[in-house]
């Protein structure tokens, strides 16, 4: 199925496109790989800050300074997007430009993408993420979600996966590299509801948002690990 898709939601047809930001973070950069692997590129919309030098097949390229998101997103009017935004405090250098990026961008990013006709939209969010948490991260996260979720979307679908596994080739994360290394061991303690918080692959919360591009019914939904790991077992089974 291509990215440009025909879907029957809430007893309309419609065509419509997706634009993909944050597309060379680990999760974009994944799920893009994944989305041109299966075919799914036409229509496809990524948009940059700044050029990379990747063949991104038949998808088309947006690069512009953040300010201009939102006239870029109302000229692409596509139905569905998808954020992987995200940055770490010592990458932002601030906590006033952590939350500029992690909160205020992205809040901005769903605010344009509603504007120009967005049905859906999907986030990739933290476990734990909690406007009203008492750690500046998780707080800044949930105030993301909360911004999202006034928009109103028909479906929105908010990505809360573990610690994330993979290479990362456009930010090195010290502390969270050597929390991979021992995570087989942590993740054998953690049961239950803790199963939240095992490190997840992330090739397979690409995978489950490529399966949630294909979902129609609406509504407001979180993906922990569990789920996550049941979406991306349907996306490539």
């Amino acid at each position: 199925m291509l990215a440009t898709v025909t879907h029957r939601f809430l007893g309309l047809a419609m065509t419509e496109s997706t634009i993909v930001v944050g597309a060379t973070g680990l999760i974009g950069n994944l799920l893009v790989r994944k989305l041109i692997a299966d075919g799914r590129d036409e229509g496809l919309h990524l948009l940059m800050r700044k050029p990379v030098e990747e063949d991104y097949g038949a998808a088309t390229v947006h690069v512009a300074p953040t300010e201009q998101w939102p006239e870029v997103i109302a000229s692409i009017k596509a139905g569905q997007a998808v954020s992987c935004l995200g940055s770490t405090m010592k990458k932002a250098g601030s906590k006033e430009a952590f939350a500029a990026i992690d909160r205020d961008l992205v809040g901005a990013v769903g605010k344009a993408a509603k504007a120009a006709g967005a049905r859906q939209f999907i986030a990739v969010s933290s476990t734990m993420a909690n406007a009203e948490a008492s750690g500046f991260y998780l707080k800044v996260k949930g105030q993301a979600e909360q911004r999202l979720r006034a928009e109103d979307f028909d479906r929105l679908d908010v990505i809360r996966p573990g610690l994330l596994r993979g290479e990362r080739t456009d930010d090195a994360r010290l502390g969270e590299s050597l929390a991979i290394i021992a995570s087989p061991l942590l993740d054998r303690l953690l049961h239950g509801s803790l199963r939240r918080y095992r490190s997840i692959d992330g090739r397979e919360v690409a995978a489950a948002i490529a399966a949630l591009l294909s979902e129609e019914k609406p509504g407001s939904t979180i993906y922990e690990n569990d789920a996550i790991w049941k979406l991306a077992d349907r996306e490539t089974a």
